[in-house]
C-alpha cells in the first residue's frame, strides 16, 4: 500500500480515497470517482480508456442488433458478412445442435499422431491449420530491411501468462493451474473422453508446460524488443533438432527455401532437443490436444463457452462472462476488425475532427523537432538523424481509406457451425500471412482498427496510429479547452511519437530498419537516462505487489517525453491553463481493477499502472509544482535531481 510519501504520491491508489493535489494528483482528480466506481460484472476493470470502450461497445452492439433484424439497412457487403457472423454466434439453439461435433475431426488429427516422426512429417500442415506446436513459423518484416518479409522461428507459449506465475511463492499461479486443470478435464469429458483418460491427458500436458518454464522468455525479456532479432543461416537452423524435420516445415509452409531465418528465442532453440524427443512425445501430444481444445472451446456452443470461461474469470477476476449477445458482437468485431472500424470511423468520426487531430500531430512533431534541436545532451550528428526520423513518421488518423483484400474472402455460412466458420477464417488469415513471404511489406497496414480505444507506434514502419474511437472526450473534443486536449490526446500523440526514441524505437532508423544511427557517446548518455527511468519506477508498491522497472521502461520513456512535448504545445496556446492540462492528464488514467487483473498487469503489461503514470510523470515536470503549490514535504514532491526528463 501507499501509506508513505514516496515516488507516486501519498495514499493508496487501489483502495482509493480523495486527497489534495499537493499530496496525490491522481487521487485529487479521481479519488471520489474511484470510491464510487463499480467494475462491470463482465469486465475486470473500469476507468478512462474502458469507459470509452464500453460506450463504443454499446453503440455498435445496438447497430449490429438492428442490422441483424433487417439486412436491408446494411449498405456494405463486407459489413453484411460481419453482421451474419454476429447473428450466427448469437444463435444459441442452432449451435447447440452441433455441440462438440465440429471440433472432433481436428482433435482426431492430434490423437492420430503415432510418434515424434509422425509429428515431424505433419509439422507444416498442422502449422498451416493453426495447431499449437512446440516450434513454429511466422512471417513479418525483416527488422534490418523492412521492405522485405522474412521467416521468424517461434517457440511454444506457457499455459499461464508469464514465468513469474510459476514461482514457488506465487499462490495465485498455483490456483490458476489448478483451475485450468479442472476446466480442461471437463472439456475433454465433454468431447468424449472418460474421466480417467481425461485426467491423464491433462497431467501430461501440464508436465510439458513445466518443461517449458525454464527456457521460454519472461515478459520482461520480451519487452526488450530488439532481442527477438537473431538471424541464422537456414542451413544451420535445420540442424537444430534431432527428431523434427525443421527444413520441410519451413519450405512447405512458404513454398520456398529462405537463406536465413530469425530466431526470436535463442535459448529455446538451444534447448529444443531437451523438450522435443521420443521420450517427451506423449506429453507434447497431450499439450497440443489440451491447448487446441481450450483455444477453440468457446466457438462450439454455450455450454463449452461457459466451461472454458471459468478459467478466464479466474485469471481476470471478473464476476461473470459477457452475455451471449455481447460475445457474438465481439467475435464479429474482432474477425472483421478493419471492416467494423471503418464503419465506426466513417459514421462517428467527422472530417473536421480528423483535420484538427492531424494538425495537432504535425504540431507535436514540430515541437519535438525543436526540443531535439535545443537538446543539451545530444551531439549534432545524432540530432540531425533524429530530426530526419521525425520528418519521416507516417501519420494514420481515424481509420484506413481502404480495407485489406483478405476480408473479401471471409464468407459466412450461417447454416454451418460457428466453429467451422472461425476455423475457416483463421486458416485464410494464416495462409495469407505465409503467402506474404513472397510479397513486399505492406507499409500502409493499420495495426489497430478504427473502433479501438488505443493508439500505437510501429518501429518497423515508423508510423503512428490513432484510431477514431480514442479521439473523443476526455482525450479530445472540439468543445474542450486546448489545455485539456493537450493533457489528453496531445500527450497520447506525443507519447506515440516518443516511442520512436524510447529504448526500443531509438534503435530503428527513419525507414523502420534496425540500424544504429547514434554516436557511441550519445547512446551511452541515452542509456544512463533510460536507466534513471527504470530506477524511478522499479519497486514502487502497487496493489500488493511492486512495479518491474525493466518491464515498463519503454512506455515510461514514451510517457515522460510525451507529457513534456504536450506541455510545451499547451503553453503555445493563448488560452493555456496548466491546471486543466494536468487535471485532464490525471483523469484519463483513472483505473479501478480486480485484484487478479492488477496482478496480471503488473506481471505482463509493458505499461505501468495508470494511477502511477498520472502521478510520477507529473512529478517529473517542473511546471507541476508551482501550479499546485507543491513544496518539499508534500506527497507529490520529488527532489529536482530525481526528476527524469529525456526528450
Amino acid at each position: 500500500m501507499f501509506t508513505s510519501k514516496v515516488v507516486g504520491g501519498a495514499g493508496d491508489m487501489v483502495d482509493a480515497k480523495p486527497a489534495s493535489y499537493k499530496e496525490n494528483l491522481y487521487l485529487a482528480v479521481n479519488g471520489e470517482w474511484q470510491e464510487k466506481a463499480v467494475i462491470p460484472a463482465d469486465k475486470p476493470r473500469t476507468g478512462g480508456f474502458m469507459d470509452l470502450d464500453e460506450a463504443v461497445e454499446k453503440t455498435l452492439m445496438n447497430e449490429f442488433h438492428e442490422f441483424a433484424q433487417d439486412e436491408s439497412k446494411v449498405n456494405d457487403d463486407l459489413m453484411l458478412q460481419a453482421v451474419k457472423l454476429y447473428r450466427l454466434a448469437n444463435n444459441v439453439e442452432h449451435l447447440n445442435k452441433f455441440h462438440q461435433q465440429p471440433i472432433l475431426k481436428d482433435i482426431q488429427r492430434i490423437t492420430d499422431l503415432k510418434d515424434v516422426n509422425d509429428l515431424s512429417q505433419q509439422l507444416a500442415k498442422l502449422s498451416a491449420d493453426n495447431f499449437d506446436l512446440p516450434i513454429d513459423v511466422s512471417i513479418d518484416a525483416d527488422m534490418k530491411d523492412t521492405s522485405t518479409n522474412v521467416v521468424y522461428i517461434e517457440g511454444a507459449s506457457l499455459i499461464l501468462p508469464d514465468k513469474s506465475y510459476y514461482e514457488a511463492y506465487n499462490e495465485s499461479g498455483k490456483a490458476l493451474l489448478k483451475k485450468f486443470q479442472e476446466v480442461s478435464v471437463r472439456l475433454l469429458s465433454m468431447v468424449g473422453y472418460d474421466l480417467k483418460k481425461a485426467q491423464a491427458i491433462v497431467e501430461r500436458a501440464l508436465a510439458f508446460d513445466k518443461l517449458l518454464v525454464p527456457i521460454v522468455k519472461s515478459q520482461e525479456e520480451w519487452a526488450d524488443y530488439t532481442k527477438i532479432y537473431n538471424p541464422m543461416q537456414f542451413d544451420e537452423y535445420v540442424k537444430k533438432s534431432d527428431v523434427l524435420d525443421l527444413k520441410s516445415q519451413v519450405t512447405d509452409l512458404i513454398n520456398d527455401t529462405p537463406d536465413k531465418v530469425i530466431i526470436t528465442e535463442p535459448r529455446y532453440l538451444d534447448d529444443l532437443n531437451k523438450i522435443v524427443n521420443a521420450d517427451t512425445f506423449e506429453e507434447i501430444k497431450a499439450w497440443m490436444l489440451v491447448q487446441y481444445l481450450t483455444d477453440y472451446a468457446a466457438n462450439l456452443d454455450e455450454e463449452f463457452r461457459q466451461t472454458i470461461g471459468e478459467y478466464s474469470l479466474a485469471l481476470s477476476g471478473a464476476k461473470e462472462l459477457q452475455n451471449r449477445t455481447k460475445y457474438a458482437y465481439h467475435k464479429a468485431a474482432r474477425i472483421f476488425d478493419q471492416v467494423v472500424g471503418a464503419y465506426y470511423g466513417e459514421k462517428y468520426f467527422g472530417a473536421d475532427a480528423k483535420k484538427d487531430v492531424q494538425q495537432m500531430v504535425k504540431k507535436m512533431i514540430n515541437i519535438y523537432e525543436q526540443r531535439i534541436s535545443d537538446n543539451s545532451w545530444l551531439g549534432e550528428n545524432t540530432k540531425k538523424k533524429a530530426i530526419v526520423k521525425l520528418e519521416k513518421i507516417a501519420i494514420k488518423v481515424g481509420y484506413p481509406d481502404k480495407i485489406e483484400d483478405i476480408y473479401s474472402r471471409y464468407e459466412v455460412e450461417e447454416n454451418a457451425s460457428l466453429y467451422d466458420n472461425v476455423v475457416k477464417f483463421n486458416r485464410i488469415k494464416r495462409q495469407d500471412e505465409l503467402d506474404s513471404f513472397h510479397r513486399p511489406v505492406n507499409r500502409g497496414k493499420w495495426l489497430m482498427p478504427g473502433h479501438m480505444v488505443n493508439a500505437c507506434y510501429d518501429p518497423s514502419r515508423n508510423d503512428i496510429t490513432f484510431p477514431a474511437a480514442i479521439l473523443q472526450a476526455p482525450f479530445y473534443s472540439l468543445k474542450q479547452f486546448s489545455s485539456q486536449n493537450y493533457g489528453g490526446i496531445g500527450a497520447v500523440i506525443a507519447h506515440e511519437i516518443s516511442h520512436a526514441f524510447d529504448n526500443n524505437g531509438a534503435q530503428f532508423d527513419e525507414y523502420g530498419n534496425m540500424n544504429n544511427w547514434w554516436t557511441d557517446e550519445d547512446y551511452a548518455k541515452f542509456k544512463k537516462l533510460t536507466q534513471k527511468m527504470i530506477d524511478e519506477f522499479d519497486g514502487i508498491p502497487y496493489a500488493g505487489s511492486k512495479v518491474n522497472g525493466k518491464l515498463v521502461v519503454s512506455e515510461n520513456v514514451a510517457d515522460v517525453g510525451g507529457l513534456r512535448c504536450a506541455l510545451e504545445a499547451a503553453k503555445t496556446e493563448s488560452d493555456v491553463n496548466l491546471n486543466q492540462f494536468f487535471v485532464n492528464w490525471a483523469r484519463v488514467w483513472r483505473l479501478k481493477a480486480t485484484k487478479e487483473f492488477n496482478e496480471l498487469l503488473l506481471k505482463t503489461d509493458v505499461h505501468a499502472p495508470g494511477p502511477l503514470r498520472a502521478n510520477v510523470m507529473a512529478q517529473n515536470m517542473d511546471e507541476f509544482y508551482p501550479e499546485f503549490d507543491v513544496t518539499k514535504g508534500d506527497g507529490m514532491w520529488l527532489d529536482p535531481e530525481k526528476r527524469v526528463n529525456i526528450w
